[in-house]
């Protein structure tokens, strides 16, 4: 199992201009070869592999001198994550790879690990070309080193994330406890045993500043110093508000994996209900994409079931108690209602959420007893 541990770096004065000319030299080498493949298709009909860019990487470093006062195998990483691009475009998991701009103020580069090119000490890590960089050491990394990715974020502030491979599973004791995960906007997740966590809304609080900023911002004069230092303080209020969010996620997700055992949620298709302007903002805050994310791979770390509930599958129009499908509860203003067969009365979302739950242990049994009748006819 591979894990990563992310650190923040202090590099001086002199890291800091060979960090620049990294990130540059790889988004030059990956703005390069991506141009070099798309001319290659419309001209020739032919797809350049990995092996051609990266044997033709050799004479690139030797019409531009510049790139070898870089890490190398930066370079060559670069080569790579343009393929690995272009093989989850032909996969359909990605959109068509983009030209790499150095306006966007976030810039990585990855560096694989090759004869203790890269060490981690008590308070620095040791990096190819870069050399030893202060760190601050939260916690102590376990397993096989793989590689190194440093990055830089808009505020200014440099990262590392070390990867490693071979680190020791730990499971979870079981709980035999199971629930049904309804998202929403108002709460940010109710349970099946009507639990319900608020949602924090973040952007929400910070938005007047936010709002405030950039109207400063635009009166600014473009590329001046005042411009500079307003665009950073935008970056450090964007950064607050996404830790914010990171922190209050983690935390959630940690504590329902501990709780439970097996998990049943949405499949929520976000990318679609974003074209909704009036939702947009508030469903972009809420992040309901990374909550699931964090869920998932925590579940297969500590030995836990996700079980996802279809998108079309009517979790707040079904009653939970006799399975009457309530058209009148399509609004979302209604919240709360009673059932015209069985006169349940229900909350919205706690009927959801006891409804995915179900729906989610139903499709695991059909799944074990499907296999059971391979696994008999195939005896």
């Amino acid at each position: 199992m591979e894990k990563a541990f992310k650190y923040r770096m202090y590099p001086n004065r002199e890291q800091r201009i060979l960090l620049a000319k990294t990130f540059g030299c790889t988004r030059f080498v990956y703005n390069h070869y991506l141009a070099k493949r798309k001319d290659a298709y419309e001209k020739d009909g032919i797809t350049l592999s990995y092996l051609a860019c990266a044997k033709d990487l050799v004479s690139l470093k030797k019409e531009y001198e510049w790139l070898k006062e870089v890490d190398s195998i930066a370079l060559q990483s670069s080569v790579k994550n343009l393929d690995t691009a272009y093989i989850n475009f032909f996969k359909k998991k990605a959109e068509y790879p983009r030209f790499k701009s150095k306006k966007t103020h976030r810039y990585s580069y990855t560096t694989k690990y090759t004869n203790g090119n890269i060490e981690l000490l008590d308070n620095k890590v040791k990096l190819p070309k870069i050399g030893l960089v202060k760190i601050k050491k939260t916690r102590p990394p376990k397993g096989r080193l793989l590689s190194a990715t440093v990055s830089q974020v808009p505020s200014g502030k440099y990262y590392v994330s070390l990867c490693y491979t071979d680190v020791e599973e730990v499971l979870f004791p079981l709980t035999y406890n199971e629930t049904g995960i309804d998202l929403g906007i108002k709460d940010f997740i109710v349970l099946s045993n009507g639990e319900k966590v608020e949602n924090p809304k973040y952007l929400k609080k910070s938005i007047e500043k936010l709002k405030k900023l950039q109207k400063q911002q635009s009166r600014k004069t473009k590329g001046g110093r005042n411009c500079i230092k307003n665009r950073i303080k935008i970056a450090r209020l964007h950064e607050k508000i996404a830790n914010q969010r990171m922190d209050f996620i983690n935390k959630l997700s940690t504590r329902i994996i501990t709780e439970y055992d097996i998990i049943c949620i949405e499949d929520l298709k976000v990318e679609n209900m974003l074209k909704n302007h009036n939702l947009a903002q508030s469903i972009s805050d809420v992040s309901w994409s990374k909550f699931t994310t964090q869920l998932e791979y925590k579940a297969k770390w500590y030995g836990k079931v996700i079980k996802k509930v279809d998108t079309f599958y009517a979790s707040s129009q079904t009653c939970h108690c006799c399975g009457y499908k309530n058209e009148g509860t399509k609004d979302l203003k209604v919240r709360e209602w009673i059932c015209p067969k069985c006169h349940s009365k229900h909350d919205r979302d706690i009927n959801a959420s006891i409804n995915i739950l179900m729906q989610g242990i139903l499709a695991k049994k059909k799944k074990k007893k499907t296999t059971a009748g391979t696994a008999g006819i195939a005896w």
